[in-house]
């Protein structure tokens, strides 16, 4: 089918180049022309494992292509996927503004029928709001159908989970484009969810609140295991073996950040206020997060004392693994505490550093891990990257002024680190 993708984000540039992959002709907007021209000349603006590859092969097959056009996209598609930000606003709402301009120009572009499909995430009702702009808007008075259909992507597996979804969440007013967006959706062999645009829509809200429960109440439960003296690493063990629990999202941390949870927690606060009903519970998730960053930054203050003039090295500055991606990163949060406090701070990241010298300045940026516990008088995991577990051991304690961890990601074997000479601080453990 021939595709539009409104947005050249982590949403959309995977989302275009996967639609591609399995055959779809694919045009990506973006009204950033700098990124465009960098696309079209080769250039990836994010790291996402895969994606490079992807775009460049399906580039040359001619399926994939890059403008700074909505009005060239709208006439060249039959469907038009609108992936553009959706950031919050201080009262923890959802900024819609990129939303309803996109729906404008999809409007005043259209000469015919088109199937607009809402790719970011939106509070309920949005559906309804685009329908209304795109009719209010759309001068050749021509059919149109708008479609919900929420991503369900993890920053750093993107590409896998768009090529292996779990399911495929569409949310439609009539059945008249259910059979197109099965079509679309139909190599990726995954279950499809036909439903109204607002289940549609409180599906991914709902989903991603639900993450970040599970996520703080395994940080809840790790502040048990440290008061009790057990291992919140075996206590999720053996919670995950149950089918209706499972493991998945059972690793106590620093806390949840990146782009996505907090936003969309925040969102979904808002969004049930603005129905009638105080969703406590998330509020609760929200507290929990932030006093998991302040016992954190306690447990390195306690051991170190004073952190004024401390010389602190901290491995990671993505929000997670696997992503150049520092927004709302609870690493970056660290960093800011820490220097706050009058810590000096030698950091690594293996694809964030770039990213991060425009949110954390007046630190020492480091290329190779090992070099990070040079002169310092402690070492902080902050970012759960597979490569710092082949972290040398040994030369970072002898690089310490005193070999002293503390792992915000639970990285190390506390008995082996001990064995190895080392005093280490891990979360619930």
């Amino acid at each position: 089918m021939k595709l539009t993708i409104i947005g050249t984000g982590y949403v959309g540039l995977v989302t275009g180049a996967c639609f591609a992959e399995v055959g779809h002709s694919v045009i990506c907007v973006d009204n950033d022309a700098a990124k465009v021209k960098l696309l079209q000349s080769g250039g990836i603006p994010i790291y996402e494992p895969g994606l490079e590859e992807l775009v460049h092969k399906n580039v040359s097959a001619g399926r994939l292509r890059f403008t700074v056009s909505t009005a060239e996209g709208v006439e060249q598609s039959d469907v038009i996927f609108i992936a553009v930000p959706t950031p919050p606003q201080p009262d923890g709402s959802v900024d819609l503004s990129f939303i309803e301009k996109v729906a404008r120009e999809i409007a005043g572009a259209m000469t015919s029928y088109k199937i607009v499909v809402d790719k970011s995430t939106v509070p309920v009702k949005t559906g309804d709001k685009v329908a209304e702009t795109i009719k209010r808007y759309c001068k050749a008075q021509v059919d149109f159908d708008v479609v919900s259909n929420p991503e369900f992507l993890r920053e750093g597996f993107a590409v896998e989970d768009l090529m292996k979804p779990d399911r495929i969440v569409v949310g439609v007013r009539s059945q008249r484009p259910v059979a197109a967006m099965k079509e679309i959706y139909t190599p990726f062999n995954a279950p499809i969810i036909v439903t109204d645009i607002n289940s549609a829509e409180l599906i991914k809200h709902a989903s991603n609140s639900f993450l970040a429960l599970k996520i703080s109440y395994i940080n809840a439960v790790s502040v048990l295991c440290e008061a009790a003296g057990a291992n919140v690493q075996d206590v999720a063990n053996g919670m995950g073996m149950d089918d209706r629990i499972g493991r998945r999202f059972l690793n106590p941390s620093l806390g949840f950040g990146g782009s996505c949870f907090p936003k969309d927690l925040s969102a979904f606060i808002k969004i049930a206020e603005q129905i009638g009903y105080d969703f406590r519970l998330l509020k609760e998730v929200q507290r929990i997060n932030t006093e998991q960053m302040e016992r954190f930054i306690k447990k390195i203050s306690d051991t170190l004392w004073v952190l004024k003039d401390k010389r602190i090295g901290v491995l990671g500055l993505a929000f997670k693994q696997n992503t150049d991606d520092v927004r709302m990163s609870p690493a970056i949060d660290l960093c800011h505490r820490l220097q706050k406090d009058g810590a000096i701070l030698r950091v690594h990241d293996p694809k964030a550093m770039e990213k991060a010298k425009a949110l954390l300045q007046d630190v020492t940026y480091v290329e190779n891990m090992n070099e990070v516990a040079e002169g310092c008088d402690a070492l902080v995991v902050a970012t759960e990257w597979d490569e710092f577990k082949k972290l040398d051991l040994e030369r970072a304690r002898k690089a310490l002024s005193h070999p002293i961890m503390f792992d915000g990601r639970n990285l190390f074997d506390p008995q082996e680190m001990e064995r190895l000479g080392w005093i280490y601080k891990s979360i619930g453990r």
